[in-house]
């Protein structure tokens, strides 16, 4: 479910329970029981894509399971680029009169690093605790 869509729905919600529970401990018990419903098809679909992932990940096709060391590999080169390569190649293309090399959009490349070091970072806290296979 979209996170954005969350907040208005709970907000009708409420002000259904608002309608139909004038008593203030029986809204309140109701209030959170449909927050409890709520929460729950949210860690019902979180549960299911990570599923989805270690499916994927076990594939022994590199088509299927070849997807994120590809980003890795993609975000690495895109960074060794804009920290070193770019600025080596403008440098040395204005000392011999050449156009300026291009310069990425860090914007999107940010996006696929941090997440593949947060999916890294919780590999490795998995094989420090002993519970990775």
């Amino acid at each position: 479910m979209n996170p954005m869509l969350l907040g208005p729905i709970l907000e009708i919600g409420k002000s259904l329970l608002d309608r139909f529970f004038p008593d203030e401990e029986a809204r309140r018990k109701a209030e959170a029981d449909f927050l409890k419903l709520a929460m729950d098809g949210e860690l019902k679909q979180v549960i299911a894509q990570l599923e989805i992932n270690a499916r994927e990940a076990m594939h022994p096709s590199t088509f299927v399971a070849g997807w994120r060391p590809f980003f890795g590999w993609v975000g690495g080169l895109g960074f060794l680029y804009h920290a070193i390569g770019q600025p080596l190649l403008a440098w040395y293309g204005a000392a011999k009169g050449w156009p300026a090399a291009p310069d990425l959009n860090m914007d999107l490349l940010w996006v696929v690093i941090t997440g593949m070091l947060g999916i890294g970072g919780l590999r490795t806290w998995e094989k420090a605790k002993g519970v990775a296979k």
